[in-house]
């Protein structure tokens, strides 16, 4: 076979199509243009962030971020935070299990401690790796190790917690994230300023455990009562439902939970409009890696006054917010000035 090749200059003319005739090139000669400073925009030289040296501090830092899209939200949170702080109303924290493995636990407790957070939320995995770290200093294994040799989920510390917190959640409407907390007071613990549930305990707020039986490691076991373990986590829902029943201008913030915690959340917040509680300015927060489903529904969009969603790791957006709500805090309130009349 031969390939004979043809030089462009000694191509043939493209065919000429009829239906082409029907779409001439477009004379834009006549255009009808106007001046840029008239014309709205959504970007301003003024918005652009500003670089910082090595002597800047937090707040000439995060001052420098531009004023663009999350930034924004970022700041409207911290704002919010700090205004419910200041006004005494009600921030509560719903987080899973991954924030708690990433080392985000300190800042939350802070919160805790500083009475920035009054209500402290979780999934069962969260509430297993909070123990293992302030009991044993350690949690998270290697699941793909584990799993072939039949060892996965077999701690027998985290079990044997479990099932006594189980049993004493049921009794007196004690729920499972108080007796979980009692429990851990009464341990010799390595570690008991790392768990969020004994701050909690100690501090006086409520911790509810919102389990889904079957789905944690120390449902394996078999003295872990299911019957047990799912009342106390329905006492920690009703107790939720108080919790979400005084969220009027408080703030709402759901951290690393998908299905289960956006799931509860809405429920509890069916039963408190039931009830008759007015829900007036409530701002939602949802920060987790990446956007799902039911946090946008049920956490941002659906039960708030205002959502806010912010995309971003954990261990790197948990500190920023940290530190950014201290930076507003310690701001100096505003001085109202009061004039003195001579008698």
């Amino acid at each position: 076979m031969r390939i004979i090749m043809t030089h462009p200059e000694h191509s043939h003319d493209t065919p000429h199509h009829p239906d082409f005739d029907a779409y001439p090139p477009m004379d834009l000669a006549a255009l009808k243009t106007y001046d840029i400073a008239s014309r709205p925009s959504k970007v301003f030289y003024d918005d652009l962030g500003q670089p910082v040296g090595p002597d800047a501090t937090v707040e000439d830092w995060l001052s420098s971020l531009p004023h663009q899209l999350a930034s924004n939200e970022f700041r409207k949170t911290v704002k919010h935070i700090a205004r419910a702080h200041r006004e005494g109303r009600t921030v509560g924290v719903a987080i899973g299990g991954h924030v708690v493995k990433v080392g985000c636990a300190p800042y939350l407790i802070d919160w805790i401690r500083k009475g920035i957070i009054k209500n402290i939320s979780m999934n069962g995995s969260a509430a297993i790796h909070d123990f293992e770290l302030a009991f044993a200093g350690k949690t998270s294994e290697n699941v793909g190790t584990q799993l072939p040799e039949g060892k996965f989920g077999m701690a027998r510390e985290t079990a044997d917690a479990f099932a006594v917190a189980a049993r004493l959640g049921c009794e007196n409407n004690l729920g499972l994230g108080w007796a979980l907390g009692k429990h851990l007071d009464e341990m010799n613990c390595l570690h008991p300023d790392a768990s969020l549930v004994l701050a909690a305990y100690r501090a006086g707020i409520p911790c509810t455990i919102h389990v889904a039986l079957g789905t944690d490691i120390v449902h394996m076991h078999p003295h872990v009562s299911g019957a047990a373990l799912g009342e106390a986590s329905m006492i920690d829902f009703r107790r939720l439902c108080a919790v979400v029943s005084s969220l009027a201008y408080g703030v709402w913030m759901n951290i690393g939970s998908a299905v289960v915690m956006p799931e509860v959340f809405v429920k509890a917040v069916s039963v408190a409009h039931n009830f008759g509680h007015a829900l007036d300015g409530l701002v939602t927060v949802n920060m987790d890696m990446m956007a799902q489903y039911r946090s946008r529904v049920n956490v941002v969009e659906r039960p708030s006054a205002e959502g806010i969603a912010l995309i971003g790791h954990h261990e790197i957006m948990l500190p920023l917010m940290h530190v950014a709500v201290a930076c507003e805090l310690a701001k100096a309130a505003p001085v109202v000035e009061t004039s003195v009349v001579a008698a």
